[in-house]
């Protein structure tokens, strides 16, 4: 279940889309601009306007982006949907029926290509088709190798700088029936390096210190990749081990994480 909703099931789109986040009424995609949610549509009827929306043999759905005249291009709904990870914002697709609005699953960008294809006036145009796959498909993978006492002896600005810009870098990933994606290890030596040796959450020191020195924390991840969340230092905290499996594995986890998103948001403005 992804904010809600079941696969599956029939939704209606003004009373179960528009009625709780908002967003354009019209088209198919929708960026409520007060929720970190992104929602594509997709139907039979698309095809009279240029749009051939399709799943491919490896699992990857190919979704085309907005604009019924003319070459697309990456602005409004297309950029959200190519950044909606960067922004930590979940892509839920939604298929036309009959019925109603048929909730299919949350999905990942990948990628995009550009193909030939006629538009509304049935004219050649470059269209852009995004590479989405589904949530459940995705394998995430996190770096093991620790923080080194040379990452921890640098500035901590510098840090920073390494670790926004691969957070804007597409994460590595292998082009199979799943895809695997690989956290950056800049983003985790910034975060560590940031806490000092305090745990972000309970505010208590790192448990013991490495082999090598730097003290023990570990990074999370408050929306996961497979979540469609960003591996960006702007969302990830920095917890000593009780604090990450109390949210992983406590039953209150889901609301401890809202709260260390709270808390990132000051984190955030301090760094």
């Amino acid at each position: 279940m992804s904010w809600g909703f079941e696969r599956g099931r029939i939704y209606n789109r003004r009373k179960d889309i528009h009625a709780r986040f908002g967003g354009q009424q019209q088209g198919g995609i929708i960026t409520p601009a007060l929720h970190s949610l992104v929602v594509i549509i997709t139907g039979e009827e698309g095809a009279e306007h240029g749009y051939a929306d399709r799943w491919q043999p490896e699992g990857v759905f190919e979704y085309f982006g907005e604009g019924q005249v003319g070459d697309m291009s990456m602005r409004a709904g297309n950029k959200a949907i190519a950044e909606h990870s960067i922004e930590g914002k979940s892509l839920l697709l939604f298929t036309k029926t009959k019925a109603g609005l048929r909730f299919e699953d949350e999905f990942v960008y990948e990628s995009h290509h550009i193909e030939r294809a006629p538009d509304r006036e049935k004219n050649l145009r470059d269209a852009m088709v995004f590479e989405l796959r589904p949530i459940a498909s995705v394998v995430e993978v996190v770096e093991e190798e620790p923080p080194t006492a040379k990452a921890a002896a640098v500035e901590l600005e510098e840090l920073r700088k390494k670790a926004i810009a691969a957070a804007k870098e597409s994460p590595g990933k292998t082009k199979t029936t799943t895809t695997v994606f690989e956290r950056s290890r800049h983003v985790r030596d910034y975060v560590v390096a940031r806490a000092k040796g305090t745990c972000e959450g309970c505010k208590g020191p790192a448990p013991f210190l490495r082999s090598n020195g730097v003290p023990y924390l570990e990074p999370h991840h408050i929306r996961r990749m497979t979540d469609g969340g960003p591996d960006d230092p702007r969302h990830v905290i920095a917890l000593c081990p009780n604090c990450h499996r109390r949210v992983h594995s406590g039953a209150d986890g889901f609301d401890f994480n809202i709260k260390l998103a709270t808390a990132m948001l000051a984190i955030d403005k301090k760094s």
